[in-house]
């Protein structure tokens, strides 16, 4: 797709970015457990690669999957997110007490139901109040945790302002766990992290089907 805005010269205003940690209670369940690609791993990869392509300011990019807390917000500003959507958290604050049962009809707190007896269970002037001070303090503890950085606004934040543990109980900073690409680094032929120089060159502007002779990814 980035091969064919260049190509074109047709761009999109945003792309949304949706971890496969999301999703609602609505989906297929094998979808829901197996498909798709974590936010951190899918956001890194989108900001990366239009960073890579030149079109980094051309296109704002929003990430959504399972992000709640202030700290949530924070990690996708600091990986390449403009803003964040978040439903989950908001779901919570009105009461959602993820039954699973979205495309039942009988979700038990009145949420996602047309049943009018169900629907009782959601006290509309309590619940907005709810949503309203979750929103407000979510972002007033982002605010502060950008100024405890040092920072005046969540653009500031990069990935060297992530401490990351790894399993061998090592933390090390987000600068050297998650790849920072430089400026038409992919038109340029300067990237050597398989995980974006391989699918590059693999990729056409006619068609999204794999071609013969197509150079692989190998992991160690």
């Amino acid at each position: 797709m980035v091969k064919a805005m260049l190509e074109t010269g047709i761009m999109p205003d945003f792309i949304v970015v949706d971890g496969k940690e999301g999703g609602t209670g609505a989906a297929p369940l094998e979808f829901a457990n197996h498909i798709g690609m974590p936010l951190v791993e899918g956001l890194t990869f989108v900001a990366n690669t239009l960073v890579g392509a030149g079109i980094r300011d051309q296109i704002k990019i929003g990430a959504a999957g399972k992000l709640i807390t202030a700290f949530d917000l924070a990690r996708a500003y600091a990986l390449g997110a403009d803003w964040v959507n978040s439903a989950r958290g908001f779901m919570f604050a009105i009461g959602c007490v993820q039954a699973q049962a979205c495309h039942t009809n009988q979700c038990p707190v009145g949420i996602s139901t047309q049943d009018p007896l169900r629907q009782r269970a959601l006290d509309v002037d309590s619940k907005s109040r709810r949503v309203a001070n979750f929103h407000k303090n979510t972002l007033k503890a982002v605010a502060e945790m950008i100024g405890a950085a040092g920072l005046d606004s969540p653009d500031d934040l990069k990935p060297k302002h992530l401490m990351v543990r790894q399993k061998s109980g090592e933390t090390l900073s987000g600068a050297k766990i998650y790849l920072t690409m430089l400026p038409n680094a992919l038109l340029e032929g300067e990237v050597h992290d398989e995980s974006f120089r391989v699918p590059w060159n693999n990729a056409r502007t006619n068609s999204f089907r794999p071609f013969e002779g197509m150079e692989s990814l190998h992991f160690n």
